[in-house]
């Protein structure tokens, strides 16, 4: 049976779908968080740039859901890295999230103080604030960089990752190191015509599973933790519902043809994206 719960190499097992509350507004994140709960999901990403941690807090506490069972995730932004300012942020965090330890941890962008903002997170790993730690957006040369360099090895690299952007090689480089992968955007947003795939559309008419299922028990079969996003308590249900079929080698590699080998989104090495994560310090 497929692992429905990725280990960490520090022995922490998390799950392996979560829920993921990127471009959720503030106003509405306690109640999709909340009907996310509801619908059995037990892993919450979040991030201090969201600027939802707030509802996230308000609605694992209101949910009745001891805290020891919810897996919790939040990254830290450029703005606050630097040693000083990352370790003020993940106690900004702690208190916004109403919680006394984050289960991960992430540097959300390879830029700015990178360095001081990871020595503080070891810090707070050591302190029990933190149980995990790692990275998102990281390019195999910024985590082998990185890890070479620091006491305590990222344990998660969260990047884009779907069937369009696999991340086959980055996933090599990952393995090397023991951390794992985690996927954001695993539905790809809806680019690239994503919903009407006639590859996925095709496998899933096979099982009775929608194009968005078959994409996602993909990944979850490559052993990726995904954190598909929806405001809509039908889709998170279908979302989650992915670990009753098994795709076949052929159709693994049917999808693995899709790859493009490039983001949807922005390039973390083109000068461009460089200039626009400065000015959003």
């Amino acid at each position: 049976m497929t692992k429905k719960t990725i280990k960490l190499w520090n022995g922490i097992e998390m799950p392996q779908v979560g829920y993921g509350v990127y471009q959720v507004t503030p106003q509405e994140c306690e109640r999709c968080v909340s009907d996310a709960l509801e619908t059995g999901y037990r892993m919450i990403d979040t991030a201090q740039a969201y600027q939802n941690e707030e509802g996230v807090g308000n609605a694992i506490s209101k949910s009745g859901i001891n805290r020891d069972d919810i897996f919790l995730v939040s990254k830290i932004w450029i703005s606050n890295y630097g040693y000083e300012k990352a370790k003020a942020s993940i106690d900004e965090s702690l208190r916004k999230l109403k919680t006394d330890h984050i289960d991960l941890m992430l540097l959300h962008q390879p830029f700015c103080d990178r360095y001081g903002a990871y020595r503080a997170m070891e810090d707070a790993y050591k302190e029990g604030k933190l149980r995990a730690i790692g990275v998102s957006n990281f390019y195999p040369d910024h985590l082998i960089d990185l890890a070479s360099n620091v006491e305590i090895k990222p344990m998660v690299n969260q990047v884009e990752t779907h069937v369009f952007n696999q991340q086959t090689e980055a996933m090599r480089y990952m393995n090397e190191l023991d951390c794992r992968i985690m996927s954001w955007g695993p539905l790809a947003e809806g680019r690239n015509n994503f919903f009407q795939n006639e590859t996925l559309s095709e496998i899933g008419a096979k099982y009775g599973k929608s194009v968005a299922q078959v994409a996602l028990r993909w990944l979850t079969q490559r052993d990726v933790i995904i954190i598909p996003k929806s405001t809509h308590k039908e889709r998170m249900l279908q979302n989650i519902d992915i670990f009753d079929f098994s795709l076949t080698d052929d159709e693994m590699r049917r999808i693995h043809t899709l790859d493009t080998g490039k983001s949807l989104f922005f390039d973390h090495h083109d000068p461009e994206t460089t200039k626009m994560f400065m000015g959003w310090r």
